[in-house]
């Protein structure tokens, strides 16, 4: 049986395929069109499942979308007419979008795959829901979900067991954690819908100075549920901005424009935000706990990627287990979406575990050489997997920062061992190396260990044995260890970790394995293959293009390895290029 999911014309679409219940292949649309968190009909990453499957469209049995435009589409008429005539911009720019292409949408999916049988809808957050509980590996669990908004829902819980998954309380729009953290990030000048991580990086530098003003935005109560004052936030009305000027008078300075100066009042703002909304996301994990009894939790949505409010849900919300989506937000979507038919509807059983999530493109040796041949690229080759990884790991050891391509990419925003940049973490100038050279990003942007799952708890504050194999969790890096791992120690002594096996992906386990071996720490800075404003690379030709043009020592793809670039990197141009990129139009509320 085959089941196509499908999510798009929000941010990061995607296409997902089981093929009984498995994963064949789920892949973001902006790997293939290069266009971050593209938001179009996902047209690319549907052809590519397919192929993957080695079937046609007309062979999937069913193809269910990860919400209802309709309902969501009502959300919008009612809010824009509440306002009115305020929402005169918002109506403007987003109905006529609307009428033209996102109402239509399972007639586009129709054409897409050459079928005229019917498509099947799901909604949002059962959709994240399904995405997280069917692969956790728990026969009972609670569910958490959190983003900014569906249809109208903006965080629920539930409970699943076995095929069996209910959602029994939400929160409703406009009231909502993630529209929250929207307008935080929004007010610091970065871009919603891609740089709320940005503001998790920023605020360990900062101090928690306005909590208490932030709490006058936010009346929250013992059980989690919360109501904004919407006199502060302005995505009501304007698609552009998402707080106004009683935000700023209330903070004390304007929005700060983007590319502005980061400055102490940022940080602490930083901070401040941080603080509250994990407050907010740890008084809904409690109330989740102790409403439920479970001791297993499941977390999506897109708020759930904020890693470090996991990790105190983790410690201090009386579960034993917390497993995390690692495609928490919309791209997750498709994937629960396919998840929700197949199990909840059509009641066939749970046959997958998701302790990977390398669902992604691969590329073979023939493919890898036709590029470099293309490029007139010099290289060498591997004899073999054992020649590759102690080259590699060498590389590494002295000082060299590795463009790491191999086997499947991953489905969601995280590059875990397939489409990485590997570094040395003993080298307290590779952090700011790697994001001025390589990355031409903001140099408070912290970077994540990878290290062997056997060896997880003698570096940080974690249990031994315990998995965190998608970087959504972050412990302390011990205090004796910090170090001798700068380069992935943040400012708080923190740092979002990634657990490495050997079953999973044997070949980066290798790599850490040999890298322990030579150095005594079996830990490597790993971080995505990308410059700022790009999506994760996904072919040959990706990777050779990033690694052309940026500060990337090696490149390493498959068993070639490539050391001599056959251009100059202009550094300056690069910088000028990835802000460009990232400067795109922000998504509409």
């Amino acid at each position: 049986m085959l089941v196509l999911g499908i999510s798009c014309h929000y941010h990061d679409s995607a296409a997902a395929l089981l093929q009984d219940g498995r994963i064949v292949a789920a892949a973001e649309e902006e790997r293939f069109t290069r266009r971050k968190h593209d938001d179009e009909l996902p047209e690319n990453a549907v052809r590519w499942c397919l192929q993957e499957a080695g079937v046609t469209g007309r062979e999937v049995d069913y193809t269910v979308f990860y919400e209802k435009p309709l309902v969501k589409f009502n959300r919008i008429l009612e809010s824009v007419l509440a306002q009115w005539p305020f929402t005169l911009s918002p109506w403007t720019r987003s109905v006529p979008v609307w009428l033209r292409k996102k109402l239509h949408v399972a007639a586009a999916i129709q054409d897409l795959l050459g079928i005229s049988k019917e498509i099947y809808y799901s909604t949002h957050h059962l959709s994240h829901a399904a995405s997280t509980f069917y692969v956790s590996g728990f026969d009972e669990a609670a569910v958490l979900t959190a983003d900014g908004v569906g249809e109208w829902t903006t965080t629920a819980w539930g409970i699943g067991r076995g095929t069996e998954l209910t959602l029994s309380q939400e929160l409703r729009f406009p009231h909502s954690v993630g529209l929250l953290f929207s307008a935080l990030t929004s007010y610091l000048g970065f871009q919603v819908n891609d740089a709320e991580w940005k503001v998790m990086g920023l605020a360990p530098y900062g101090r928690p100075l306005y909590v208490d003003r932030l709490w006058q935005v936010v009346d929250l109560k013992p059980d989690g549920s919360l109501r904004l004052d919407m006199k502060y936030f302005d995505f009501l009305r304007s698609s552009r901005r998402t707080v106004n000027a009683r935000w700023e008078a209330l903070l004390g300075r304007p929005t700060r424009p983007p590319e502005g100066e980061i400055e102490e009042f940022h940080r602490d703002v930083a901070r401040s935000g941080q603080a509250v909304v994990e407050e907010i996301l740890v008084r809904m994990a409690r109330h989740v706990q102790r409403a439920t009894g479970l001791r297993n939790l499941c977390l999506a949505g897109g708020v759930a990627l904020n890693c470090v409010a996991n990790w105190r849900i983790r410690q201090e919300c009386g579960f034993d287990n917390v497993f995390i989506q690692p495609a928490a937000g919309d791209s997750g979507g498709a994937l629960g979406a396919a998840l929700y038919l197949y199990h909840a509807v059509l009641r066939q059983p749970r046959r997958q575990v998701m302790d990977h999530a390398l669902f992604g493109p691969a590329f073979s040796h023939a493919e890898i050489v036709a590029t470099l041949h293309a490029h007139g690229a010099a290289y060498a080759t591997a004899d073999d997997d054992e020649d590759l990884v102690r080259r590699t790991a060498r590389y590494i050891a002295e000082g060299k920062v590795v463009g790491w391509f191999q086997g499947r990419m991953e489905f969601g925003p995280r590059a875990l061992g397939s489409r990485s940049l590997l570094a040395d973490p003993r080298s307290a100038a590779m952090k700011d190396t790697i994001n001025a050279k390589v990355k031409y990003r903001e140099a408070f942007r912290p970077f994540a260990p990878a290290v062997l799952k056997e060896h997880a708890h003698e570096w940080f504050d974690m249990p031994a044995g315990m998995d965190a194999p998608f970087m959504l969790l972050v412990p302390q890096v011990r205090p004796e260890r910090r170090s001798q791992i700068p380069a992935v120690t943040h400012a708080d002594g923190s740092a979002r970790v990634q657990t490495v096996t050997a079953q999973t992906n044997p070949l980066f386990h290798g790599v850490l394995r040999e890298f322990g071996r030579l150095t005594g720490v079996p830990v490597v800075l790993n971080t995505s293959f990308n410059v700022r404003g790009e999506p994760i690379v996904c072919t040959p030709q990706d990777a050779w293009k990033t690694f052309v043009h940026t500060g990337i020592d090696v490149l390493i793809m498959g068993r070639c390895i490539v050391t001599a670039k056959a251009e100059t990197v202009d550094h300056a141009a690069a910088l000028a290029h990835s802000r460009a990129l990232e400067a795109g139009p922000r998504a509409a509320v």
